[in-house]
């Protein structure tokens, strides 16, 4: 399905410009109702992220104020939560599939015996069905992330001297060797195409400069992969990645830099031990 007046109507962006930058609630707003239903639900999908970490904070505590990004409210996740306890099998339109999966684990079995956070562990399903996704695009586009975070997550586990097996996600190839390698390469030389420079940018002393260049590798790969889809949901589905990360870098300070690698590594912590 082509969306000519739509993608007609996008401005053109810029990461080193964030004027005017459209707030991504008021985007998604005003983008949703002009997509057909299937390319609304891939919508839905890229930006599941923000309702993972909101069923997580649910389920800690019903009464947590909830990221106003995820598309769900408490109401409905009460009414959500209430239809997997009382279902084997749950089925509501707003009910994505590896919810289910997560609420029906043992936690004692499947994650704290692992090692892991649960955050991880959701996101390790989120990024094992979005990469089945009915869209090429999509499933590339979560394929790339999941091993650029993964390799991001490796070199920072060998310079700490922590156990990477605990913290990769995923259950892809690269997932897969990243959790035993002790090759200089990672062992996914000819696997992922900006191994070296990512590997390089893992060094950037900056802590706000390597998220900026990191965001930068993303956007060119957006502008690659979505080059001869003129007027198409990649096209739009693009922008929205776009948008945010502008929206991201308008709100960023060193100190907010800072603070995400701390929270970064103390999460590894958590759920890594330290290697003797």
């Amino acid at each position: 399905m082509n969306y000519y007046c739509l993608v007609a109507g996008l401005p053109d962006l810029r990461m080193d410009d964030t004027k005017g930058l459209a707030e991504p609630g008021e985007l998604i707003a005003e983008i949703t109702p002009q997509l057909g239903a299937d390319d609304r639900r891939l919508l839905r999908l890229l930006r599941a992220g923000y309702d993972n970490r909101n069923f997580l904070r649910y389920l800690h505590d019903k009464d947590a104020r909830l990221d106003p990004a995820g598309e769900l409210t408490q109401d409905d996740w009460a009414q959500l939560v209430k239809l997997m306890d009382e279902n084997d099998h749950p089925s509501d339109a707003r009910l994505l599939p590896y919810w289910v999966d997560y609420y029906r684990l043992n936690p004692e079995d499947e994650i704290d015996a692992k090692g892991i956070t649960r955050e991880d562990y959701m996101s390790g399903l989120y990024y094992n069905y979005a990469m089945k996704a009915d869209n090429r695009f999509l499933q590339q586009w979560f394929e790339f992330n999941l091993n650029l975070n993964n390799l991001l997550i490796a070199i920072l586990c060998r310079k700490y001297e922590m156990d990477a097996s605990k913290a990769v996600i995923g259950s892809n190839e690269i997932a897969s060797i990243l959790r035993t390698t002790h090759s200089r390469d990672f062992g996914i030389a000819g696997m992922f195409d900006q191994l070296e420079l990512v590997m390089r940018l893992a060094e950037e002393p900056n802590l706000l400069e390597r998220e900026k260049k990191l965001d930068a590798l993303r956007w060119n790969w957006l502008e690659e992969h979505t080059f001869f889809n003129y007027f198409t949901v990649e096209k739009v589905l693009a922008f929205v990645l776009k948008t945010e990360m502008l929206h991201r870098w308008k709100q960023l300070s060193p100190e907010a830099g800072e603070k995400m690698f701390r929270d970064l590594l103390n999460s590894l912590k958590q759920g890594v031990k330290l290697q003797e």
